[in-house]
């Protein structure tokens, strides 16, 4: 009998002992609801030196909780247009409140300087140097705001965006963030030319497949096709007269034109090379001409 009471007692001890161990499941379920801060990044800092990973430690050093995602690091040094096209059209896929760092041609004066915009929801972090007027066509003087903690020495980009993400990923107020900027530094970019029988557009980028990715929208072209027989004339190639809905419209190894998912006109070739096989470069004139 004994016995029999000190088994049970020892069963009991060792029952509430385990359960006074075991994981609090309600304080473990709130913790991994709570939400982390999104970071993106676009720079042009490529990845065989030291320059993004630095970026990234510092960014986790302020933000240790926070994701953060690639977009591109192969823009081309200095070149904001390109900077502004690969934000422009990756951006708005990430959920509201997320920080987008767009860190191309850093140190473009000797007055240089770093800002943060507000739009949709999203956040912006880049230097002044004309890339975010090439992102948006009009941004309130409240939504854009001055980064005052940077370091004047090689790499102030560093300092300026890490602490500027910080503070916006803790949710404190975006007016605390800086003074507003005033104006921007403008840079406009290219449009086609559109009249009555045609539109003159001009190739802004060539992709990783060496697609030629040209400024003409497909709403343009809509509103000024008309359901009108067109020629897409470029270079001395004979025209494409065929809009194609997917690459495999048309035989492998020939040329086509379409509309990609970001909505801009597009020549390529189908299982080829559209910029070395057909002499394609940024800058090149493309012409779609309507029939009367």
């Amino acid at each position: 009998m004994l016995l029999s009471i000190l088994l049970c007692a020892v069963f009991y001890a060792c029952k509430s002992r385990v359960k006074n161990e075991l994981p609090n499941n309600n304080l473990s379920a709130k913790v991994s609801m709570e939400p982390r801060p999104i970071i993106t990044l676009t720079t042009d800092f490529g990845t065989q030196d030291h320059y993004a990973g630095a970026l990234k430690g510092a960014l986790l050093r302020a933000c240790p909780n926070a994701r953060l995602i690639d977009i591109s690091h192969e823009v081309k040094p200095f070149d904001i247009v390109q900077a502004a096209l690969v934000a422009r059209h990756a951006c708005p896929e990430f959920p509201e409140g997320t920080i987008h760092l767009v860190a191309v041609n850093c140190v473009y004066d000797t007055h240089f300087r770093f800002v943060v915009a507000r739009s949709n929801g999203h956040f912006f972090l880049a230097p002044d140097n004309g890339v975010l007027t090439l992102l948006f066509e009009q941004l309130p003087e409240a939504d854009v705001r001055v980064l005052t903690d940077s370091d004047p020495a090689h790499f102030p980009g560093k300092t300026a965006f890490s602490a500027a993400a910080a503070h916006l990923a803790a949710g404190r107020p975006f007016e605390e963030i800086g003074p507003t900027a005033g104006p921007l530094t403008e840079r406009i970019g290219l449009r086609p030319v559109i009249t009555p029988t045609r539109i003159r557009g001009t190739v802004i980028h060539i992709d990783n497949f060496e697609n030629a990715l040209v400024n003409i929208d497909r709403n343009t072209f809509e509103n000024a096709a008309q359901n009108r027989p067109f020629s897409l004339f470029f270079k001395r190639n004979d025209p494409i007269t065929r809009l194609s809905q997917r690459y495999c419209d048309v035989p492998v190894g020939e040329p086509l034109f379409l509309f990609n998912s970001a909505g801009l006109l597009e020549i390529a070739v189908n299982m080829g090379r559209a910029a070395t096989l057909l002499g394609l470069k940024v800058e090149d004139v493309v012409e779609l001409v309507f029939e009367e």
